[in-house]
């Protein structure tokens, strides 16, 4: 059990890594979050996964405030999630026509609906801004709902002001992951399995 569940968290890491490359290489506009990566690494000349991993860590300090414990998985998050945008980013071409572009962007929001599962599901902690958004619906007494949108909202300005990407894109993320993700998540939550009950036990007896 705990080996399917370190598979399943590396490799819905690493998928979720290759999905941010796959929406830069669409240019049809990323996710909030990658809006202000995009604009941090426009800014500063850093690699987009080198601007996720600091902003990973940087997250992670707010989580003080809000009492927030990382787990195992936030921590993977927060290095491999960056890692692979990289070495997505070396492996995928430019897609230079629309017809490639529409479907690498339906491509990117599938394999990042999979990935969203795949880690969630393998049950190590939440990523570094789910958490923010968890943490701080739970301090503030606002729901999950207002909390992420207020975090994302945020991010997704601040990230068009320093010359990130916004278009079709993010408004196809925000309209689909959310169904895809609850669609897929019970296919992939790693459930302890249950010992069988010895013969002439209370249980079976009663």
């Amino acid at each position: 059990m705990m080996t399917r569940r370190l598979l399943q968290l590396l490799t819905g890491l690493a998928m979720y890594g290759i999905s941010l490359a796959m929406f830069i290489r669409a240019g049809l506009g990323l996710d909030p979050w990658d809006v202000f990566h995009q604009g941090l690494a426009n800014r500063t000349g850093l690699s987009i996964g080198v601007v996720v991993i600091i902003v990973s860590f940087l997250v992670l300090l707010l989580w003080i405030p809000l009492r927030q414990m990382p787990g195992f998985g936030t921590l993977c998050n927060a290095v491999l999630v960056g890692v692979f945008a990289d070495v997505g980013l070396a492996l995928l071409p430019a897609v230079n026509h629309l017809a490639g572009q529409i479907g690498l962007l339906a491509g990117a929001v599938l394999v990042n609906a999979i990935a969203s599962a795949c880690y969630i599901g393998a049950g190590f902690g939440p990523g570094a801004r789910d958490g923010l958004m968890t943490g701080l619906a739970r301090r503030t007494g606002w729901s999950v709902r207002v909390s992420r949108t207020l975090i994302e909202v945020t991010v997704l300005a601040a990230g068009w002001l320093l010359g990130g990407s916004v278009g079709v894109g993010t408004v196809v993320y925000a309209l689909a992951i959310g169904p895809l993700v609850h669609a897929l998540l019970p296919r992939f939550v790693v459930r302890p399995s249950v010992p069988p009950v010895p013969a002439g036990s209370p249980e079976l007896c009663s």
